[in-house]
């Protein structure tokens, strides 16, 4: 028969068994990814289908490809070719080439393989809808960061996979569960594959069996932070409101400082664990750079996210333990950061020595500081009124629940013209801006700014805020008083004031702002 096998971007002509196979390579592997090795001739560590995009036998879109097994040979040269830049490789002890396959045979695979995707009818299909949803109790998108450095080795690095694959076999990986990627360190990260590449257990098995060991120093630092900022984007597969996490495997000990990505981890909002295996003992600790490795780059250092095993051998006790914490999604003290938790109320100034132009400026001022934070329904929110004598709210927290939304409605604002009446202006937004939203879970902010001297009292209405659990900056312009802006702002007031004699200084302050409420919100968490 001329049936073929469907296989996936990662599988090497090592992994077929016949002298000549015709296989089926998916659509839209990533060119980056490949690892090919040779020219015409490839060395049967080589990716089949990275092979056959670098010989020009199909493109990016997949296709049939015939695989016929050729003897080793001495060397195998480097040639950038289609998008795919091939390596060296001296003596290999197999080779293989790649013609096109036959157009009848990729139909049948076709056939074939969405004829097994689909339960046959009378065969308990629901069961399988369940399977696909996966373990909807555990809410995690999880990247795991192996050790792929020349201190594990391969025996190890093969004992590892195999510990991975039984992390997420229990996970209970699916549509609605657990979504799992894997990126390996090693001299330079690799991500492996994403979230997104795959929701069924399976198909993560494979992925993960077809991991190739890359060798070097063990730059986990490196691989941390590169995960930290790289891998959890919306388009690899994130998912919003779900804890993002990284379960980092650690031979031994790390060639670089993990301190830095620690840091970033954090303030991308993800939660690291560290399983260390291995651990130095007393006659290595003296090659150890830094002894506590493991504090400085776990999400808190509170003994939830460390987790220790003595050897890579008989791990499976270990596996239900390290799944039980990674589903517990409350634990996940790293998931709100500054740029997801907070309320943000802006108080405007719309008295009639500001004049338009100036006002102008001052929208986008607020529009600049907003568009920083992640605003959605479960996310951080923004406000805005605009005050002389009166108050006007332009618009509350829970009006607009999208960035998009939120900035347009900033750019609508009409000025008033008018007196000015900072304090009451005050009162009235801790009342009926921030009322609605003190007992919510985002932590409160005031941004007020003005240009001149308020008519009554700034000083008590700003306490009163402060007591509400609002934190204040106040952002003065032109004549607007020092003291009254001092008096107005949060503990320590230094830090909590702004000021510029021109309208066009305003756009200096905004990372200022930003860092403020973020260190703010940071030292409310400790």
């Amino acid at each position: 028969s001329l049936a073929s096998t469907a296989i996936t971007c990662f599988t090497r002509g090592l992994d077929l068994r016949k002298g000549t196979e015709d296989v089926l390579c998916p659509a839209n592997c990533p060119l980056w990814q490949f690892y090919v090795f040779g020219d015409g001739v490839y060395a049967s560590l080589s990716s089949v289908c990275g092979a056959a995009i670098h010989s020009g036998v199909i493109t990016n879109t997949g296709g049939a490809v015939r695989v016929q097994t050729l003897p080793g040979q001495e060397h195998y040269p480097a040639v950038n070719a289609n998008g795919i830049q091939s390596q060296v490789l001296s003596r290999w002890a197999s080779s293989f080439s790649v013609t096109a396959g036959t157009k009848s045979t990729a139909l049948e695979a076709v056939g074939r393989s969405v004829s097994t995707a689909r339960p046959s009818t009378g065969k308990r299909p629901k069961k399988t809808l369940d399977k696909k949803a996966g373990n909807k109790d555990c809410k995690a998108d999880i990247a795991f960061l192996i050790d792929g450095s020349y201190n594990i080795g391969q025996r190890r690095f093969n004992l590892q996979k195999n510990f991975v694959g039984k992390v997420a076999v229990m996970l209970g990986i699916g549509t609605e569960g657990p979504h799992v990627g894997v990126v390996q360190a090693s001299e330079h990260p690799k991500i492996e594959f994403y979230l997104k590449n795959f929701t069924a257990t399976k198909e993560v098995l494979f992925a993960i069996k077809e991991l190739g060991f890359r060798g070097g120093n063990s730059n986990t630092g490196k691989a941390l932070k590169y995960t930290a900022q790289k891998f959890f984007s919306l388009e690899n597969g994130a998912r919003k409101g779900i804890p993002k996490i990284i379960v980092v495997f650690l031979d031994g000990w790390p060639s670089d400082d993990l301190e830095e990505a620690g840091i970033v981890a954090r303030e991308f909002g993800v939660n690291v664990f560290i399983v260390s295996v291995a651990k130095p003992t007393t006659e290595e600790l003296g090659m150890v750079q830094d002894i506590g490795f493991v504090d400085k780059a776990v999400c808190r250092n509170n003994g939830f996210f460390s987790y220790q095993m003595p050897t890579w051998f008989g791990t499976t006790k270990y596996v239900k333990p390290l799944v039980q914490k990674l589903c517990s999604h409350e634990q996940m003290l790293c998931s709100k950061t500054c740029y997801n938790s907070v309320n943000i109320g802006f108080l405007i100034d719309g008295s009639s020595s500001i004049g338009e132009s100036n006002f102008r400026l001052v929208l986008e001022f607020v529009s600049n500081v907003a568009k920083a934070f992640e605003i959605s329904d479960i996310g951080s929110k923004v406000a805005a009124v605009q005050f002389t004598y009166d108050q006007r709210t332009e618009f509350g927290f829970t009006d607009f629940v999208t960035k998009d939304k939120v900035l347009s409605a900033i750019h609508s604002i009409q000025y008033m013209s008018g007196g000015t009446a900072t304090g009451d202006a005050i009162t009235f937004t801790t009342r009926n801006v921030f009322g609605p939203v003190k007992d919510g879970p985002n932590k409160n902010f005031l941004i007020v700014l003005t240009d001149g001297q308020s008519y009554d009292d700034v000083r008590g209405p700003a306490a009163a805020a402060q007591k509400a659990g609002i934190t204040v900056f106040s952002v003065g312009v032109a004549w607007a008083p020092l003291d009254d802006l001092k008096d107005m702002a949060s503990e320590p007031r230094e830090s909590h004031t702004f000021f510029t004699r021109e309208f066009t200084g305003l756009e200096q302050m905004v990372p200022d702002i930003i860092r403020g409420i973020c260190k703010d919100f940071l030292d409310s968490k400790q």
